[in-house]
């Protein structure tokens, strides 16, 4: 993980994650929650399961809320607070029909992304800017306020970034030149907000929007874990030298959407966006995005 520039204005300063550092985040949180409960990693993950992810993480899950007055077409809420877990709701009709199981699942996953991975920018709450970033975590005494605080947030991420390191030599990056004065981390920074999740981005949010992409990149690396799926994958796409990728629109990758969404029970338009994150489904050759996510060793 590290820092750049919020060009949506929420913040000031927001956290930039890798595919491979989700990737990697995600399966290592649903492998270890499985293998909790059951002894052993079953998928598809149930939908009970993705609940109970939610409500380990959150101050309250509500799976049947009335949310049609937060705006058209929003599905699922995730609510943000400085002092306590945040809460998630689910617009009710997922829950009650049938027909949208499979949206039921995506947003849970999707809601959990923006718990799993943006929660902690609430505990960075507004304050003086006197200590620079750079010179935090190296013995030197901060004020209060925001800028102490970010050392808690990379305490927090250590142990996540130690498993990447191995992997992707990832670490945080600061791009403030050491005469420069701290910048205000969090502009606009509000102590309660409600992020409002509609039905067009819980699977495929565009770039534009960092915290809609990375909760429904999350979304289907929870669903979809990169070593499971690539086993369930591997007879068509092959692995290493012999990698293939295969064209979006072709015969071939329609039958490889309809075995990985029976395989993770998700619809076949949210495993098609998965095979296409992951370059393995492709308009144009991309050999390298294949290569590099294909040779990913499996996580323990």
């Amino acid at each position: 993980m590290r820092w750049m520039p919020d060009s949506t204005g929420r913040f000031g300063w927001r956290p930039y994650y890798d595919q491979e550092e989700l990737d990697y985040e995600c399966e290592r949180l649903v492998t270890s929650f499985l293998k909790r409960k059951y002894g052993e990693t079953r998928f598809p993950i149930s939908t009970d399961d993705l609940s109970v992810m939610i409500e380990q993480e959150t101050s309250y899950l509500d799976l049947y809320a009335d949310l049609s007055v937060e705006g058209e077409d929003v599905e699922g809420l995730t609510e943000f607070y400085p002092n306590k877990k945040p809460s998630v709701k689910i617009a009710r009709e997922l829950s009650l029909d049938l027909l949208r199981y499979s949206r039921l699942r995506t947003t849970l996953a999707h809601e959990y992304g923006h718990v799993q991975f943006h929660t902690f920018l609430w505990e960075l709450g507004p304050g003086k800017k006197s200590t620079p970033l750079w010179n935090l975590g190296k013995g030197k005494k901060s004020t209060p306020g925001i800028l102490s605080k970010i050392h808690i947030q990379r305490r927090t991420y250590e142990q996540f970034r130690k498993r990447l390191a191995s992997r992707y030599a990832l670490q945080d990056s600061f791009p403030f030149p050491s005469n420069s004065a701290a910048p205000t981390f969090l502009t606009g920074y509000q102590p309660n907000a409600a992020l409002k999740c509609k039905r067009s981005r819980i699977v495929d949010a565009p770039f534009s929007d960092w915290m809609e992409w990375q909760a429904s990149y999350v979304s289907g690396a929870i669903l979809m874990p990169l070593s499971p799926l690539r086993r369930v994958i591997r007879p068509d796409i092959g692995e290493g030298d012999s990698l293939n990728w295969l064209s979006s629109d072709s015969a071939s990758a329609g039958e490889l959407i309809a075995k990985v969404s029976t395989a993770f029970d998700v619809s076949p338009e949210t495993a098609r966006v998965r095979l296409e994150k992951l370059g393995f489904l492709q308009n144009t050759q991309s050999a390298h995005s294949v290569t590099r996510l294909s040779s990913t060793a499996p996580i323990t």
